[in-house]
């Protein structure tokens, strides 16, 4: 007969101990953070505004495109720190895979399962969505394996924005050549912020802030100018900057007071980092820098739209901002970086 008690020690009940919530929830908020889950709502604004600059609706391909972005961005991420695993050992020791709360096999494993998702998603979308979206995926590899340390890094990122805006265009079936400024506008913005992400552990760098101010304001500039008027019988062949933005010297159109608002919330998101980095360049102002860099991608994809003359596509694009923030402060991931 069992001595009164013995029923609830360990060792009267055989077998594993029931699992907890805990240890799952930690596994979640791991991958979560392996995967910068805040920076995922600046990637369905690059196949809009792309649908959009090619001057068609978004449409059911168009979320094929947008799942496809989603997968490649997130192979892209997984790939980074499974590349970079023994610099953030030392440089960043509370990441997923340093910190060991994942495993580095797993995280190349993940990596090649979204990147022939995203590619199967944009197949689906069409032969010429998958045309560009195999040299999308092709592009994250290398810049991740090869490329990012190199000075070749911030142009292969920029070429990745740009062909992701492509991708959008390709399969909502408008034509790629005119969504080309957008592609080119986009991937300016993003070769800036590469930059600046560069030193964002070290800090020390003056330039690249002040370059990437000096980018912004440019970029500001070429999103918000209204386009002169011409004699009419060549409005017709003019098809310079973004396209659908009407001619200067009427009353301006919907979108185009719409672009400007954009472009200004673009340039208030990315300029102020940017100008306190190049006043101290230490590396918690260069990491608010790059935050605020890729925060501002959102206002830039919108304005884009609008100035191809999308309102509604726009102001989609503009309402992923708010819910992104609103998923940073509730997860507690404000800090998000592209490196």
């Amino acid at each position: 007969m069992a001595a009164p008690g013995d029923a609830a020690t360990p060792l009267s009940l055989p077998g594993p101990a029931p699992r907890t919530s805990r240890p799952r929830s930690a596994r979640l908020g791991a991958w979560a953070e392996l995967l910068r889950l805040p920076a995922l709502f600046t990637v369905p604004g690059d196949a809009l505004a792309g649908a959009a600059g090619a001057g068609a609706r978004p449409g059911p391909r168009t979320l094929l495109a947008i799942g496809s972005s989603l997968c490649l961005y997130e192979a892209g991420m997984a790939l980074n720190d499974w590349a970079d695993r023994t610099e953030d050992a030392a440089e960043r020791p509370h990441r997923p895979l340093p910190s060991g709360r994942i495993r580095p096999a797993a995280a190349l494993t993940a990596a090649g399962a979204l990147t022939g998702a995203g590619l199967a998603l944009a197949a689906g979308a069409g032969r010429p969505a998958l045309a560009v979206a195999a040299p999308l995926a092709a592009t994250v590899w290398a810049y991740d394996l090869a490329l990012k340390h190199t000075p070749a890094g911030p142009a292969a990122m920029a070429a990745a924005r740009g062909l992701d805006l492509l991708l959008g265009a390709a399969a909502t079936g408008g034509g790629i050549r005119t969504a080309l400024p957008c592609a080119a506008l986009l991937g300016t913005h993003t070769l800036a912020v590469t930059a600046v992400s560069r030193r964002e552990t070290t800090g020390g760098s003056v330039l690249a802030p002040l370059a990437a101010l000096a980018t912004t304001g440019a970029l500001t500039r070429l999103v918000t100018h209204r386009r002169a008027r011409l004699p009419a019988g060549r409005r017709a062949a003019a098809v310079p900057g973004p396209p659908g933005s009407g001619p200067a010297g009427g009353p301006p159109r919907a979108t185009d007071v719409l672009a400007t608002a954009l472009g200004a919330a673009y340039a208030v998101t990315a300029a102020r980092p940017y100008f306190h980095a190049a006043l101290n360049p230490s590396p918690p102002l260069t990491q608010r820098a790059v935050g605020g860099g890729i925060r501002a991608t959102i206002p830039l994809q919108a304005a884009l739209a609008a100035r191809s003359g999308s309102a509604g596509t726009s102001l989609l694009v503009a309402a992923l901002a708010p819910a992104g923030r609103m998923f940073a402060r509730r997860s507690g991931m404000r800090k998000v970086s592209i490196t």
